[in-house]
């Protein structure tokens, strides 16, 4: 898997479908209308997220992957924004065209306690011209050299028409490229030439025309064997939900992947991620069954994310062993824009935390209850060896990392290559900033950062008699008189 997602900084990869903004507007709720029987929500905040075909652009951008988006917007302000969030992921726009005939499609949620109260939707959903049509099959055409793999993410907004679709089929077929499909509607036959398609088990049922429970491992794989047959696909997934994903070629064979999610919040964009790290490893040339076991597991990690959210190559290889927590200095920015965006309180500490002791134990905890995300920022084992001397680290880094990625109180946890945290303070920004009581604040390397931007420097008080040189110290001691 490493080798495989270390591949992705070097693919680029055609995304077609909807572009859509997701508007989210968080607030709280503390009584009912006297209007009418409903939750009054006032509103605190406000943010906007790629969704839709977009969204799959932001998974792919977060993968590591070089991005071309081909779409439609309104000539509107939310067509703008989109355009320039998408530019701002260093997407490549050159095929994302104007309809001045049809609104950009926005969806607002309305949020509360962490839940979805309302969705409110503006679009337009009749089929796109024959004239945008030609113009994007064209602009794809002159640019195919471009990208490994194509993409598609149908969500039934008009542009994933028959046309366009057997288009994408002739220009993946020609240049040898892989037609990755997240499908909609119930009649499947304008996806023929597809690589793969990705439905849900839902929407497999209803595409192979098939009726009552279809849940069980038997009944999903006879649905999945029905359509893989009817459209000649090489091959399919089907996504099952809390019950995992089923993926099988042509050749007969198949695999159930189980369930990857360890917490469940939010399943919106799920089927996002899932396509586009299948699409992204399948353009780079991964096999077919290698490349969906690292979907799975992203698939996993982001309805454990509130709204649309990336996933990024750190997040799969540290969930994939068992290790959700365990991020580097470049992954962390997103991670910590995104507990912003949800409203938490971001707390941040570092140090070496070498040879693990209750001091540190109660540093951290007391940390962790001053807000609502610990990140960690472990110094690595060269940035040891400078600060501490040629026999520190006794632990090495991973080690070190994997130890208190299992603390219960700590969220997330970082390593980082210099001998001050200050850019891991500037990519996330923390709202408390702590440091043992044995600083002052005019000490704690950061506290002007955090100060400028209306954060705090909090100092926490140390167990007396506890520290690592103190044990190594003792250890060496009792070796050496051989108690």
């Amino acid at each position: 898997m490493i080798d495989a997602l270390s591949k992705l900084r070097h693919t680029r990869v055609l995304v077609v479908g909807d572009l859509m903004a997701d508007r989210y507007q968080w607030g709280d709720v503390q009584r009912i209308s006297p209007e009418a029987p409903v939750p009054v929500v006032r509103i605190e905040r406000e943010d906007v997220r790629l969704g839709g075909a977009a969204n799959v652009a932001h998974n792919l951008a977060a993968l590591g992957c070089g991005v071309s988006v081909c779409g439609v917007v309104g000539d509107d302000a939310p067509g703008r924004e989109l355009a320039e969030r998408l530019a701002a992921l260093g997407a490549d726009t050159a095929a994302v065209l104007t309809d001045a005939s049809r609104p950009t499609t926005v969806k607002v949620r309305v949020m509360a306690q962490q839940q979805q109260m309302i969705r409110l939707d503006w679009e337009r959903t009749a089929p796109l011209s024959d004239e945008l049509t030609a113009g994007l099959l064209e602009r794809l055409e002159s640019a195919h050299a471009g990208y490994q793999g194509i993409v598609v993410s149908d969500y039934a907004k008009g542009l994933v028409t028959e046309p366009l679709m057997g288009g994408l089929a002739k220009l993946a077929a020609k240049h040898g490229k892989p037609l990755i499909v997240d499908p909609k509607g119930v009649d499947y036959t304008k996806y023929r030439g597809a690589t793969c398609l990705t439905p849900n088990a839902h929407e497999a049922a209803a595409a192979a025309h098939v009726e009552g429970d279809r849940d069980g491992e038997a009944e999903t794989l006879d649905t999945a064997r029905r359509l893989l047959k009817s459209l000649a696909l090489p091959h399919l997934c089907v996504t099952r939900g809390a019950q995992g994903v089923l993926a099988l070629d042509g050749a007969g064979e198949h695999r159930f992947f189980p369930a990857e999610a360890r917490e469940v919040y939010d399943v919106t964009g799920a089927g996002d991620t899932f396509v586009s790290v299948l699409g992204a490893l399948m353009a780079a040339g991964e096999p077919f069954f290698d490349a969906v076991a690292p979907a799975n597991v992203a698939a996993g990690i982001v309805v454990g994310k509130l709204g649309t959210a990336a996933v990024s190559p750190a997040e799969i290889l540290n969930a994939a062993e068992g290790l959700p927590r365990l991020y580097t200095a470049a992954d962390i920015a997103p991670v910590a824009e995104a507990l912003r965006a949800e409203g938490k309180r971001i707390v941040f500490t570092n140090g070496c935390f070498d040879l693990l002791h209750s001091g540190h134990i109660q540093y951290l905890q007391e940390s962790r209850s001053l807000g609502d995300a610990l990140i960690v920022g472990i110094n690595s084992d060269d940035s040891v060896r400078r600060l501490k001397g040629a026999g520190r680290p006794v632990i090495g880094e991973a080690d070190r990392a994997h130890v208190l990625g299992a603390l219960s109180f700590v969220d997330y946890v970082v390593v980082f290559e210099g001998d001050t945290p200050l850019e891991l303070l500037r990519a996330i920004r923390p709202d408390i900033l702590t440091k043992g009581a044995d600083y002052t604040v005019e000490t704690v390397v950061g506290h002007e950062l955090v100060a400028e931007y209306g954060g705090e420097v909090r100092l926490i008080s140390l167990k007396e008699d506890r520290s690592t040189s103190g044990i190594i110290d003792k250890i060496v001691s009792g070796h050496r008189t051989g108690k």
